[in-house]
């Protein structure tokens, strides 16, 4: 792949503005080789053509300084960066930019724990901390607190939050989680948000809002500064921890799971995020679709049948744990159990009751308990060369929105000859629904088919008013879109935030279909 130069930059002027950086990082973290060094930061699963998101350069600062250093070189050149922290967010984008051209912000050598508080129960962090390095942190020096944990345990604790990402924890909510944020603005001005900007303050990471307006979430989803460090509320460990699973027998039966998972949910019986997951899901993590059926199109139902009989799962699956001192435990099992036992064909189960070898399991259980894990990448061996793109609708916790939704994506995706793989992640009073929508990254045809589809149901879902939380970066500027009310006042009110805090335009343009003044006719 050729080297590409940043938008509106002449290769001399490119030439200057690598120099600077080296001076501002050091020449071995300014990437360039568009052979061996840059290809790092593609997509592995887009659906459109990689050259859409080149790079034309990654530079990778060390420390808040160097992070300066690198932002006024790019404002003199006029140079877009954009910004990533672990570079895992994958089915979303990965490491890639919005468009070709950008520098990648690498800020995956900013990666120091800062604190432990264990009397607060809370961690400081940098941008380049994954899940599993504060997992073993915390091991290592004997902590009694959880991490609340993505599924795929190489994710940053700081981007997922700044992603609006969820765990499996009552901690799962995590930017409710995040207290107390660091943040360097494009003109180079580090900001301490909530309590952490009265000089010496002894409560940084233990009130979120501080004194004045609360603008933590500014810096979430969003490209108006850089997140450098966060507070994050960890969960101490709990006096007993029963994880369970609870297997439905009809595809039906997602009415009846999700009217009685939302008074034990709003009630805090099931203070954990409450996942409800269709079968493939849990049985894409531990066999392949060859291994069952080799026909094309969506498998059949006689051939689903099987796969759940064999794997001992249902046409859905409810996972949930129990936290607490034992006798805590048994009350309020009773009421789950009696509550999930009037619908017909209900199974429920307790660790002892499954298999030692059961992938699913043992992976949903490890979760619960804030242990990373990458297991659920194996739902990419479904099939051969498997990527994925997941779309993400809200909805609330009723029977008649998880039906709709689910009948609406389920219908789509097994029209345009793809397998319905998907979960409903209930929250607070919301619910997720990631449908992963898997294909054959080495199959152009496959790949226009999946692109195609992701829009056919962006449009459905807005339609029914149904809004996506996060997206792929090809869709950003057409999922910001559907949030039009009142003429997009939204979208227009963070168009001036951004010619605010950022003038010259730098700092990811275009993420979540936020552009700079200067970029805005070339959005697309």
């Amino acid at each position: 792949m050729e080297s590409v130069l940043p938008p509106g930059i002449k290769r001399e002027q490119f030439a200057a503005l690598l120099a600077d950086l080296q001076k501002a990082v050091g020449r071995e973290f300014v990437f360039t080789d568009p052979q061996w060094e840059l290809p790092a930061y593609n997509d592995a699963y887009l659906t459109t053509p990689a050259e859409m998101h080149q790079p034309s350069a990654a530079v990778a600062p060390a420390n808040v300084e160097e992070l300066q250093r690198v932002l006024e070189v790019a404002r003199h050149y006029k140079a877009p960066l954009w910004t990533i922290s672990t570079g895992k967010n994958f089915a979303y984008g990965g490491p890639a930019p919005r468009k070709a051209g950008y520098v990648v912000l690498d800020l995956k050598r900013m990666n120091r724990i800062l604190e432990v508080n264990e009397k607060h129960g809370y961690a400081v962090v940098e941008p380049g901390v994954s899940y599993i390095d504060l997992y073993r942190h915390l091991r290592k020096i004997g902590s009694k607190l959880w991490v609340d944990c993505a599924a795929p345990g190489w994710g940053g604790v700081l981007p997922n939050m700044t992603e609006h990402g969820v765990g499996y924890t009552p901690y799962g909510d995590h930017v409710t989680m995040q207290c107390g944020m660091e943040v360097v603005l494009a003109d180079g001005t580090v900001v301490h948000t909530g309590m952490g900007a009265l000089p010496g303050s002894q409560t940084n990471h233990l009130y979120k809002y501080g004194f004045g307006p609360s603008v933590d979430g500014l810096f979430t989803q969003s490209n108006f500064g850089v997140v450098t460090k966060i507070g994050i509320w960890l969960m101490p460990e709990p006096p007993g921890y029963r994880p369970y699973m609870i297997t439905f027998e009809k595809e039906s039966d997602l009415h009846a799971i999700t009217e009685a998972l939302r008074p034990l949910k709003v009630n805090m019986l099931v203070p954990a995020v409450a996942m409800t997951v269709e079968m493939l899901w849990e049985a894409a993590v531990q066999v392949t679709r060859r291994d069952y059926y080799t026909g094309k199109g969506p498998i059949p139902d006689s051939v689903r049948k099987k796969m759940r009989k064999d794997l001992r799962i249902g046409a859905w699956n409810f996972y949930g744990a129990l936290y607490g001192p034992p006798p805590m435990m048994d009350n309020t099992w009773e009421v789950i159990r009696d509550t999930f036992a009037s619908i017909p064909g209900a199974k429920f189960y307790f660790d002892e009751d499954r298999s030692k070898d059961d992938v699913a399991w043992n992976y949903r259980k490890k979760l619960g308990a804030g242990i990373p894990n990458m297991t659920e990448y194996s739902l990419m061996n479904w099939i051969p060369n498997g990527a994925h793109i997941d779309f993400s609708p809200i909805s609330p916790v009723t029977g008649v929105d998880a039906t709709k939704q689910y009948e609406l994506i389920r219908d789509r995706c097994n029209k345009a000859g793809f397998d319905y793989c998907g979960e409903f992640a209930v929250g607070w009073r919301d619910m997720h629904h990631i449908f992963c929508l898997t294909f054959d990254r080495n199959d152009p045809k496959e790949k226009a088919r999946a692109n195609k589809l992701f829009g056919e149901l962006v449009d459905a879902a807005a339609a029914a008013g149904y809004g996506e939380y996060r997206t792929h970066i090809d869709f950003m500027d057409r999922i910001a879109g559907t949030y039009n009310w009142n003429d997009s006042a939204l979208l227009r009110m963070h168009e001036k935030v951004k010619d605010a805090v950022d003038p010259s335009g730098i700092l990811s343009p275009g993420k979540m279909g936020i552009w700079p003044k200067s970029m805005r006719k070339g959005r697309a």
